[in-house]
């Protein structure tokens, strides 16, 4: 799908948690208070910012992630979506979405959610075992997260969950046990990742102490296919590496990503990418909160100078995200999203032998990677690039 330069997507990002998962890597802080009020005006501050430079668009998606943004209180949910709707043009079908941890989920205020305009909640519930929520780090247990469940589905038409797998000392019947428990309780979505150890966490200095260890690269491949059978068989497949949905459940706002598409960050540590005057620019907001707030109020956002996108850098980006997905990326799309030409970006020796291979699918019109080309498209991005 080719983007619209005349839709805008929005993303606010809270950065604060009770506390702080040790494999998470985001931008998050743990913090006992808030100061709501403050940090609602920087945001309503940086909308009118990208009002005055980016208003005639239509906005199709918002989305609170986090952090926690469950924590945030639902009146600011409602003054940010008033703000945006007196600003842009809203789509009919326009999708909002809040991040949510069972720990925080309570009927009344998820009702108060609803209210204030938020109709889709993910939840982080990351496992159905409690030996392996303590590990995760997590504050709930099993029964919290089935409850959360239960209520986001009395309160939302669409709601999806998270769940990491390849945990240590997991097996493969293992996990398919806990996925097949878990399959009752979704509802068109689901986002399954297998657990990876990023630098900047503790879990990397535990791992590198040895007090545990994951799936090397051929068992992380075993639970990888064995995740998408089930998930196939089940009406869920995966329409993007680590997300599977029913037809027409998709979350719109990632596809945005996806698909390359614009879209604001707004909030600590976010980041965007829009055209403007005929260039795509990136932006990336002040990661620390405090900097963050007093920057919004004094100049009116929160970002650092926005830098505009070399063709060459669009593409890659492009190639990246669109290959994420199960259908791929047209050669048209990546052409346009980049004014580049595909055959002077893309080494064709290589593409022949990823072909072979039996890791893309090409026809001239079409990219795409196959489960197997999924499995290592971190390595085959840069085979392919000139």
């Amino acid at each position: 799908m080719r983007p619209n330069l005349h839709q805008l997507a929005i993303y606010f990002h809270w950065p604060f948690c009770l506390s702080k998962c040790p494999y998470c890597d985001f931008n998050a802080h743990a913090f006992d208070s808030v100061d709501h009020e403050r940090y609602q005006k920087a945001y309503q501050k940086a909308l009118a910012f990208y009002a005055e430079k980016l208003g005639d668009r239509e906005i199709t998606s918002v989305f609170f992630g986090g952090g926690t943004p469950s924590l945030m209180k639902p009146e600011m949910v409602a003054v940010l979506l008033s703000d945006i709707k007196k600003h842009w043009k809203i789509a009919d079908d326009l999708e909002v979405t809040l991040e949510a941890n069972p720990t925080s989920v309570e009927i009344e205020k998820f009702k108060a959610f609803r209210e204030a305009g938020v109709n889709r909640i993910s939840l982080g519930i990351q496992s159905f075992i409690d030996k392996d929520l303590k590990f995760l780090g997590r504050q709930h247990d099993v029964a919290q997260a089935k409850r959360a469940i239960e209520i986001a589905d009395q309160c939302f038409d669409r709601y999806s969950f998270d769940l990491i797998y390849g945990r240590p000392d997991q097996t493969i019947k293992a996990w398919e046990r806990e996925l097949k428990e878990a399959l009752p309780f979704a509802k068109g979505h689901m986002s399954l990742y297998q657990l990876t150890i990023e630098r900047s966490t503790p879990f990397y200095m535990r791992y590198n102490r040895g007090e545990f260890n994951v799936p090397d690269d051929i068992d992380g491949a075993e639970f990888y296919h064995v995740t998408q059978g089930i998930m196939e068989d089940a009406g869920l497949p995966a329409y993007e590496v680590s997300n599977h949905a029913a037809l027409g459940q998709e979350s719109r706002h990632n596809l945005v990503y996806w698909r390359y598409q614009d879209y604001i960050g707004i909030g600590a540590g976010a980041h965007g990418r829009f055209c403007m005057n005929g260039q795509k620019l990136s932006s990336r907001d002040h990661s620390a909160p405090e900097v963050w707030m007093e920057r919004a109020e004094s100049q009116g956002h929160g970002s650092h100078e926005w830098e505009e996108i070399a063709p060459e850098d669009k593409f890659v980006e492009s190639l990246m995200m669109g290959l994420r997905l199960s259908k791929g990326i047209s050669i048209s799309a990546l052409e346009e999203n980049s004014e580049c030409e595909f055959k002077d970006q893309i080494k064709t020796e290589h593409l022949k032998t990823a072909i072979k291979e039996g890791w893309v699918n090409f026809d001239e019109r079409q990219i795409s990677l196959t489960r197997e080309g999924l499995l290592r498209l971190n390595q085959i991005i840069p085979y392919l690039l000139r």
